[in-house]
């Protein structure tokens, strides 16, 4: 430290101590401080046992010091100065007394001029430390030499071949000395062979071993061989190897793609005074990579034949992939060989499917990989006939997952290898393992509790393949999923009970009995129940004279007895045949019916005028179209006469005269009723008479159609026909009343008249009836009446009220009317008579 020191420090024993001692440090001080106090740190850390001897001087106290090197420094701290002031510093140094050599050798080759001898320290001491070599003859020194260093070098020229000598080695430090053991030697005695050199190094094939070429300049025939290998810079690998030619060495059990670093010595027999092995240094070492590794060992192998066609047999081959340790660098596909072809196989799969000829007796199957391809594989496709094994006694691990399989075979000498076959019902993923022949069982692994497998055993032989042995396991039983479905048919007092075979997977073992659960009504609820073996047929009658309230069946195995499912009983044919007959009538009869009333025009129209009546008024209301109305036109035209006349023309406008409500009983007398009489001549030429009371709407000019007198005279009498027809088929609703009554209800009919009716049909804006007795003068029918037009009126007007007979018109016939008068006026004009087509839905009295 570059500081003004302020005082100086002294340590006892010193500043050079056995490691481990206690220590005592003074820190002195030049110049008496009364108010500063001295502080001591060792390596930083302060030292707390301490005392003061007086103004200048304190005492440190150190207990145990075990690091090498170490350094104290004294400090003063005084309450006028912010820091602390350095004293000074003093370095120590720990150290061991030097242990005694041990392990003293020499040796020497016979092309050497000095004899190296060498010796085990022992401990570090952690200070210099010095050895002395000395060597004697009898009483005399020839050699003396002290050195820092373990290694020693003796001229060979000071020293006879067959003298003995004695070494000693002696070490000293700072804390004492240690003199070792003596060591005699005689020079012949320590000659060593001569290094040998490697001049050639070979990785074979396989990548798993290698060649070595080495020479020295003695012979090698009493020399034995030593390697050490150095893989990868890790730790070092001895080997003794002998050669098996002259100068040649071959390593095996060597990795692939790894850097190895080769030496080579070679060892004489052991002397007779060292009692060791004398061996020469190791050679220099030779560094180099070993290449990949191809598959060595044939892969397993089985195989699959499948339907023949067209000369050819669709054969599945299976295979077992290498092991890891058996190749390096990467697997590129599998080749399977035929005769004069071969097909490629991904790297990933582990089966394959080819079409083999038909006199084709086996195949081989190889592994490819970045270093080469595996040997082999031979796959036979021969058939060897009947099985010389048998398989025996399948044993189940605890927990399901495994069994142990074995077996017996009778098979000859041409026996070559045994496989085991399972896949999992339903059909699986085919699973298999090979087995040597001196092998008679064999552990399956991989197993599911609950699954059936199906186990089979190969002989694999000289001559082929033969049958199999087959036999269906479980590798541990479980309580079946479900009950089988069944059916009941009941027969004379009895009931057939059949049921379907319960699913594999639903099974999860053999099953060993069903069981029947049953109650009639005089059981008093006491449950009945049957067994059936579960390898009997899959029926059984049960006597039931009482009949049935509920049955259930269950299915069991080893290892329980499974759900229960219910059953339902079905109907015996005879009683199935009549329902359905029961069935089609009714339904034919019904047809038969909606079609004939579809096919009456009546059922149509009452069933068109119901909908309109459920409907909305605004659906079906009639609106006027102003454009028809010929006053339109004439307002219109009445400028200008027109070109041609018409003989269609509207009724002159009338004023219209408003009526209040005190004007309503009025009314008849604006607007009268008009009284219509018709007399009729009978068959008996007795004159009848009917009077009908008609009352007037408003007149609607825009909803009238413009048609010709004469057409509408023809269709009154057209509509006159259809309503007679319509009349009689009218009759025959009568009887479907209390059928169709909700339906009709709003439609009253009289045919008290029918015999007498005329009806009075409207043709443009007239009134007219239809009848033989009237004369027609284009369209308009008066009868023969005497008087003049104001009697006429005056006995309208006096007709008796009470006379009218009360019709409802139909809605949709707007040109058939079926009411009879007995007296028409033979003139007079009407304005207020609308016209058929526009009275929909009102009354005429």
């Amino acid at each position: 430290m570059d500081i003004i020191p302020l005082g100086y420090l002294t340590a006892e024993p010193g500043t050079l101590f056995l490691m481990g001692s206690n220590l005592t440090v003074y820190c002195h001080v030049f110049k008496c401080e009364p108010r500063c106090t001295l502080y001591l740190e060792l390596n930083n850390r302060g030292v707390t046992l301490s005392r003061n001897m007086n103004c200048t001087t304190t005492v440190f106290y150190l207990r145990e010091v075990w690091t090498q090197r170490s350094k104290v420094v004294c400090t003063m701290d005084c309450k006028k100065q912010s820091v602390r002031e350095v004293v000074s510093g003093l370095d120590l140094k720990a150290g061991f007394p030097p242990d005694k050599p041990t392990d003293i050798s020499c040796e020497t080759t016979k092309s050497w001029d000095s004899i190296n001898c060498s010796l085990r320290r022992g401990r570090d001491t952690y200070l210099r430390t010095l050895f002395n070599i000395s060597v004697h003859r009898e009483n005399e020194t020839i050699f003396n030499v002290t050195q820092n260093g373990e290694e020693i070098s003796i001229p060979r020229s000071i020293m006879d071949e067959n003298t003995e000598y004695t070494l000693t080695a002696t070490a000293y430090n700072h804390f004492g000395a240690s003199r070792s053991d003596p060591f005699i030697f005689s020079v012949k005695d320590i000659v060593i062979p001569e290094t040998p050199r490697i001049v050639r190094m070979e990785f074979m094939n396989d990548s798993t071993s290698a060649e070595l070429q080495w020479e020295s300049s003695e012979s090698s025939m009493d020399f034995i061989l030593q390697i050490r290998l150095l893989a990868n810079n890790s730790t070092s690998e001895y080997r003794e190897v002998a050669e098996f030619s002259e100068g040649l060495i071959r390593l095996e059990n060597l990795r692939p793609l790894t850097e190895y670093q080769f030496q080579i010595k070679t060892c004489a027999s052991k002397s007779r005074q060292a009692q060791r092995s004398l061996c020469s240094k190791w050679s220099p070492s030779v560094r180099k990579k070993s290449p990949g590794k191809g598959p060595s060992q044939q892969l397993h192998v089985w195989r699959m034949i499948g339907k023949q066609t067209n000369g050819l047999k669709n054969v599945t081959v299976f295979w077992k992939p290498p092991s890891f340790e058996d190749y390096s660098g990467e697997l590129k596909m599998y080749s399977i060989y035929l005769d004069k072809s071969h097909k490629e196989c991904a790297a990933a799969s582990n089966h394959c499917s080819v079409q083999a000829p038909e006199g084709l007796r086996a195949l081989s199957v190889s592994a490819i990989t970045s270093y080469g391809a595996s040997p082999p594989a031979v796959v036979d496709l021969r058939h060897a006939g009947a099985s010389g094994a048998s398989l025996g006694k399948v044993a189940s691990m605890a927990d399901g997952s495994s069994v142990h399989v074995s077996w017996s075979s009778t098979v000859g000498k041409d026996l070559l290898y045994f496989i085991v076959e399972w896949k999992s019902e339903p059909a699986d993923v085919l699973q298999w393992k090979k087995v040597d022949k001196h092998i008679k069982g064999t552990t399956i692994t991989g197993l599911m509790a609950g699954v059936m497998y199906n186990l089979s055993l190969y002989s694999v032989t000289s001559r082929g393949v033969s049958d199999p042995a087959s036999r269906l396991i479980y590798s541990k039983e479980l309580k079946p999923l479900a009950a089988p479905m069944f059916h009941m048919e009941e027969k004379n007092g009895q009931i057939l009970v059949r049921w379907d075979e319960l699913p594999s997977h639903q099974q999860r073992g053999f099953i060993t009995k069903y069981t029947f659960y049953w109650q009639t009504p005089d059981s008093n609820s006491r449950e009945l129940s049957v067994m059936v073996s579960g390898s009997s047929q899959r029926q059984i009658w049960l006597d039931c004279p009482g009949g049935l309230k509920a049955i259930q069946m269950t299915a069991s195995n080893s290892a329980g007895e499974g759900p229960q499912r219910k059953g339902t009983i079905i109907p015996p044919p005879e009683t199935t045949v009549r329902l359905v007959v029961v069935i089609l009538f009714t339904m034919i009869v019904f047809v038969a019916i909606v079609a004939n009333l579809m096919c009456w025009s009546c059922v149509r129209k009452r069933i068109k005028q119901k909908c309109i009546a459920w409907g909305p008024k605004w659906l079906m209301d009639n609106l006027p179209k102003p454009g028809h109305s010929n006053a339109i036109r004439l307002l219109e035209d009445d400028r200008s006469e027109p070109l041609f006349s018409t003989i269609y023309s509207d009724p002159p406008l009338s004023p219209i005269l408003v009526i209040s409500e005190e004007e309503e009983e009025e009314r008849d007398e604006v607007y009268p009723a008009i009284h219509v009489e018709e007399s009729l001549v009978g068959s008996d030429q007795t004159p009848d008479t009917t009077t009908i009371l008609v009352q007037y709407s408003s007149y609607k000019p825009q909803i009238a159609a413009l048609v010709p007198l004469e057409e509408e005279a023809n269709n009154a009498e057209e509509e006159l026909r259809d309503v007679q027809e319509n009349t009689e088929e009218d009759r025959c609703l009568l009887g479907f009343e209390g059928l169709l009554g909700e339906l009709f209800s709003d439609k009253d009919l009289d045919y008290s008249h029918n015999s007498h009716q005329i009806p009075l049909c409207f043709t443009g804006d007239l009134l007219l009836p239809k009848t033989a007795a009237t004369s027609t003068l284009q369209g308009i029918h008066l009868d023969e009446m005497g008087g003049k037009e104001e009697d006429v009126e005056n006995s309208v007007s006096s007709v008796d009220l009470q006379q009218v007979e009360k019709k409802t018109l139909d809605s949709d016939d707007s040109s058939s009317c079926p009411f009879s008068v007995d007296t028409i006026q033979s003139s007079g004009y009407f304005p207020q008579v609308a016209p058929l087509s526009a009275m929909t839905g009102e009354t005429l009295r």
